[in-house]
């Protein structure tokens, strides 16, 4: 299992223990899950930060 899929577990799992039913819940496993896999993919360097912060490579 690659860092990808780590942190994306690894936020669906807090999302899951943080949560308690309905539309909230949801969300917050949406968002968790969302920011695991961010996170994730940077560190398999599959996503580039400074690119999204605005800052390219070239410099």
């Amino acid at each position: 299992m690659n860092a990808t899929q780590t942190g994306l577990l690894t936020g669906l799992a807090l999302g899951l223990a943080g949560a308690f039913g309905g539309l909230g819940a949801f969300l917050i496993v949406l968002v968790l899950g969302a920011i695991g896999l961010l996170v994730g993919r940077a560190l398999d360097g599959q996503l580039d930060v400074n690119a999204l912060l605005g800052r390219g490579r070239d410099r």
